[in-house]
């Protein structure tokens, strides 16, 4: 069916015999008649049932129009034929080609209408065809009338001003080679006057240019020349990137950036940066190093160029170091300064572009430029981190290359601070902890702190045993931030600072240093003026502050105008600075005047040239500390020993006695005693031969250990016309004080450098060594007290007085005013002490209660050998105790007067009973066991039996028992 619709649709519709009449030969075997067709088209066949009819039909039969269907039906045959089988196939056949005939018979007359309609149309186009070629005929007429009118000067005019205008182009052509040819001369120049983008703006119009005349033949050897010529430019480009990498200019940076735009290697151009930045970095530091060496070197033919950096920094000398070192980081600073200059370029040029960028209309190009912005931004943000590490290790090596443990402090400190600042720059630079530098200083650090310290103690006790103790004459306004070691600690504090000055550093500390150094200069330029603008005035001329001040001292105590109002008062509280309210007597005022010896002299600080000596160290030590933190904890450790090795220097000199346990006065206390014993363990080398202690080279355990110092033969300490040496006592102890003073001082500040870990250490550090400093007063000034008042000699003489007495005396004893009078003596020789140094006084009153204490159990002692005494002896003795503290009173201010309860106790014990004695012995074991037999058997023993008697003595020796 699909091939007769086809065949229908080629052909045009035609009347039913006419396409009957079309069909081949062989289709057109048997035709049914017209009486056939009608009978067809009249016996009622079902639609469904036609169909499968037709569909029955071998495909073959549609398959070509040159199919042959009777030799198909023949090949069908089979061998042996049989004539019913053929008939009803025949049958079948002719029901199928009746189906077939009725179906297109149908189809034809369904497009009869179409068919008749369509003829008309070709009908009406035949005739229109006729129309058109008579118009035809017509028009080619009357042309061919024009051609004949139409002379060949037209023509000619035509083709000639055709050809002007080829050669009018090829005119401009060459004028455009010309042009072209000359380019190379206009490049170079613009190559000698840095233009490179104008230069590259130009090769590559040339190239352009060069395209459009590629036809012609001397353009390709041009075309290839411009190609070398663009090579050549970015070659020189190159060279003229890595300039920027040790000076940057802006305007050199942007002609550089824009040339790179206009070739389109934004991001290479950005890559090579960086490996330039490596590059300057290694052959700056190499070049400064090699520069030192082959100074240094001289005429030595050492090959230094071929060795590696870290081989190379080996052989810089000890003097050469800072000066190498400082140029050094000059040139590291130049280079990081470039960097940081080149990222505040790129940030810059990204804000001016993304502005009218915004604008535009051109989407991919603004993506490619967004792309190439964030290329570089990431690209410069990773380099700041590898740049600073190039940094570090190059300084690294420089620092390790050699052994700093002999350098001077000085340079040391010097070299200490160019690397912090080194350090701040890298912080500063990428937000880096420089843990590479700081590993490498810490490490040089610990081993010249080492050697130095060893150095320092060793300095120490030759100064100590080369100390006179006299006093060093300072300002009464002197500080610790007035010397140079602490100027570090703040200069707002410091009188040498101007305001101008100090105000300037503070405008500054706010700024960054790439802000400072900015537009010139160098953060590792060497301050040599600094120290000179600022001059030390500490020391006062004389020992005194001014001539106004030194007639002051020596003035007349007669006046009570010059004496202080706390003064005038009875006695003050020296924890509250409260004052009793009591009425003072102008005996009393006066007396308390003249003990007091500070007066004599202008207030200012006790130290001598140690002191101060051991003042700068803890200075110098705590810069170090300052610098470098990872080393705070070794630091700290080291000014302990310091003021450990001093407070045992002043124990040694002046406070070691043996008397101390037998005198039962507590005078050390478990706490100094505790750590003087520490001090002693751990400091104090005790090995260490008097002959031998100038080479101390033992054992690791004895490296760290200095030998006890002795004390100067300059200094005196028997002669009795100067208390023993009290002077020198009073600066050494009182120095000693100040020192722990100023310790105090710079407990917060240490406090915030020590790590949390080790502030267990400061702190015990404080409580147990700093704050036992002044206890050393006791054991020291109690050495004067027993030797300055003859106690012997009144034993003797209170020996002589006859205690039996019948009648109560209103005489006191005559050793009384002999007591007294070796306390006047006394208090006349602490005057003249106090006119070549001044005694503070908590030191007057430590002295005044060591000789009444021991006066007083002397008295006790004394009353403890009688071997009779009456009740009238007994008050004989309270009128001489009475009659003694009568006197004391007017000498001293001390108020209460030490171990008064002491003595009024024994010799009221002297009225006892037998169990009131008994419970005496009980309650009162500071008397010896001597003092209470002497009560028992004197007082008691004519009173009570034996048995009683044993009784209280076993009492008192089963109280002594426990004392042995």
């Amino acid at each position: 069916m699909q091939k007769i619709k086809s065949l229908m649709t080629r052909q045009g519709p035609k009347s039913p015999q006419e396409s009957l009449s079309d069909l081949s030969p062989v289709e057109n075997i048997r035709i049914p008649s017209k009486e056939e067709l009608r009978e067809m088209r009249e016996q009622p066949i079902d639609p469904q049932a036609e169909q499968e009819i037709i569909n029955s039909i071998e495909d073959v039969y549609f398959s070509n129009d040159s199919f042959d269907i009777v030799q198909h039906e023949l090949e069908k045959l089979p061998p042996v034929l049989n004539l019913q089988e053929i008939e009803e196939y025949r049958d079948k056949l002719k029901k199928q080609q009746a189906a077939v005939s009725k179906k297109v018979a149908d189809l034809i007359l369904e497009k009869q209408p179409s068919y008749v309609k369509e003829l008309d149309r070709v009908t009406s186009l035949q005739a229109n065809l006729q129309l058109g070629a008579v118009i035809c005929t017509n028009a080619r007429r009357q042309l061919g009338f024009a051609k004949e009118d139409f002379t060949q000067a037209s023509l000619g005019l035509l083709a000639n001003q055709r050809k002007r205008q080829l050669l009018t182009g090829l005119l401009k052509s060459l004028r455009t080679i010309k042009t072209l040819q000359r380019t190379d001369v206009r490049l170079s120049e613009m190559l000698e006057e840095e233009d490179y983008p104008g230069a590259i703006q130009l090769c590559l119009e040339c190239q352009k240019a060069a395209s459009t005349f590629k036809h012609y033949s001397c353009i390709s050897e041009l075309n290839s020349k411009l190609q070398d010529t663009l090579e050549q430019i970015e070659e020189q480009l190159d060279v003229a990137l890595s300039k920027t990498c040790k000076s940057f200019d802006i305007n050199h940076y942007t002609k550089v950036q824009q040339a790179y735009t206009l070739l389109g290697k934004t991001q290479t151009a950005m890559d090579q940066l960086h490996m330039h930045f490596t590059q300057a970095i290694h052959n700056t530091v190499f070049q400064v190093v090699l520069g030192y060496v082959e100074l240094c070197a001289g005429n030595a033919d050492t090959k230094f160029q071929k060795m590696q950096y870290k081989d190379l920094c080996t052989h810089i000398t000890l003097d050469s170091y800072i000066p190498c070192l400082s140029d050094l980081c000059k040139a590291l600073w130049e280079v990081m300064l470039s960097y940081h200059r080149t990222m505040e370029w790129h940030e810059e040029h990204d804000n001016e572009e993304t502005v009218p960028a915004s604008d535009g209309s051109s989407t991919d190009g603004t993506e490619e430029s967004n792309f190439d912005r964030s290329y570089v931004k990431k690209k410069l943000e990773h380099g700041l981190t590898r740049i600073w590490q190039d940094v570090q290790l190059k300084a690294k090596a420089y620092l390790l290359g050699t052994d700093m443990s002999n350098f001077k402090y000085d340079d040391f400190i010097f070299v200490l601070d160019v690397i912090s600042r080194l350090m701040q720059v890298g912080e500063e630079f990428c937000g880096s902890k420089s843990e590479v530098l700081q590993e490498s200083i810490k490490k040089q650090s610990v081993n010249y702190f080492k050697n130095y310290h060893r150095t320092r103690l060793e300095e120490l006790r030759m100064f100590l045993e080369n100390e006179t103790w006299e006093l060093c004459p300072v300002k009464s306004n002197f500080s610790i931030v007035q010397l140079h070691e602490f100027k570090f600690m703040g200069q707002s504090r410091s009188p040498s600072v101007s305001p101008s000055k100090h105000a300037s550093t503070a405008s500054t500390a706010t700024m960054s240093l790439f802000e400072q150094y900015h537009n010139g200069g160098n953060p590792f330029e060497m301050q040599t003026d600094s120290k000179d603008d600022e001059t030390e005035d500490v020391l006062a001329s004389n020992g005194y502050e001014s001539d106004e001040l030194e007639k002051c001292a020596y003035q007349d105590y007669d006046s009570d105008s010059d004496v202080p109002e706390e003064l005038k008062r009875d006695y003050v509280d020296e924890q509250t600075g409260d004052a009793p309210v009591k009425s003072v007597s102008r005996d009393t005022l006066r007396s308390r005047k003249k003990s007091d010896y500070s007066l004599n002299k202008v207030n200012a600080p006790i130290l001598t040239n140690t002191t101060l000596n051991v003042i700068r160290l803890v200075g110098k030590y705590m810069q170090m500390m300052n610098i470098l933190k990872p080393i705070a904890f070794d630091v700290i450790h080291c000014m302990s020993q310091l003021f450990d090795y001093y407070l045992y220097a002043v124990y040694t000199f002046f406070g070691r006695n043996d008397m101390y346990e037998s005198s039962g006065l507590g005078l050390i206390s478990s706490r100094l005693r505790t750590t003087l014993n520490r001090i002693q363990e751990g400091l104090i080398d005790l090995e260490a031969a008097p002959e031998t202690t100038g080479s101390h080279v033992a054992g690791e355990e004895r490296k760290e250990k200095v030998p006890s110092p002795h004390l100067s033969q300059l200094v005196v300490l028997t002669a009795s016309g100067t208390l023993y040496g009290l002077a020198e006592r009073v600066v050494a102890t009182e120095s000693l004080v100040f020192l722990a003073e100023q310790f105090e001082c710079l407990q917060p500040h240490l406090d915030t450098m020590i790590p949390a870990a080790k502030k267990p250490f400061l702190q015990q550090f404080y409580s147990q060594t700093i704050s036992t400093a002044s206890e050393l007063r006791k054991p020291i000034y109690w050495i004067v007290a027993a030797k300055a008042i003859d106690y012997e000699q009144m034993l003797l003489l209170m020996a002589g007085v006859k205690w039996d007495i019948k009648e109560i005396m209103s005489q006191h004893n005559i050793y009384v005013d002999v007591l007294l009078k070796e306390f006047e003596q006394f208090n006349k020789r602490l005057g003249d002490v106090s006119r070549q140094v001044c005694i503070p006084l908590p030191v007057s009153n430590v002295l005044w209660e060591h000789c009444i204490r021991l006066a007083n159990r002397t008295l006790v002692e004394g009353y403890a050998n009688v071997k009779k005494c009456s009740n009238e002896g007994r008050a004989l003795m309270q009128l001489d105790f009475q009659q003694f503290l009568m006197k004391l009173e007017k000498l001293t201010d001390i108020r209460p007067i030490p171990d008064k309860e002491f003595v009024e106790t024994y010799i009221k014990a002297y009225y006892l009973t037998e169990n009131d004695m008994e419970q005496f012995i009980k309650n009162h074991r500071e008397y010896s066991t001597k003092q209470l037999t002497n009560l028992v058997s004197v007082c008691l023993g004519s009173h009570i039996n034996k048995k009683a008697r044993q009784k209280l003595l076993a009492a008192i020796d089963d109280i002594d028992r426990p004392k042995r």
